[in-house]
């Protein structure tokens, strides 16, 4: 999985539900640093988080892992 792209499709549907990110640290329980190398691709995101992601955004994983 390249982190880059799935960064950017993080952060698109971050905005899509109109979370900022500080909203969606707080979502996630993590900080808004994470959220800021997770959208910017500098750190992979576990699937643990994945999962968490995917749940608050309310959409399936797959929709931001797909190529």
């Amino acid at each position: 999985m390249d982190s880059k792209r799935i960064g950017r499709r993080i952060k698109a549907f971050r905005k899509l539900k109109g979370y900022t990110q500080i909203h969606f640290a707080k979502e996630l329980n993590v900080s808004i640093s994470q959220i800021g190398n997770v959208e910017r691709g500098t750190k992979p995101v576990t699937d643990e988080l994945m999962n968490q992601i995917a749940d608050v955004l309310d959409i399936p994983k797959e929709e931001i892992t797909m190529e």
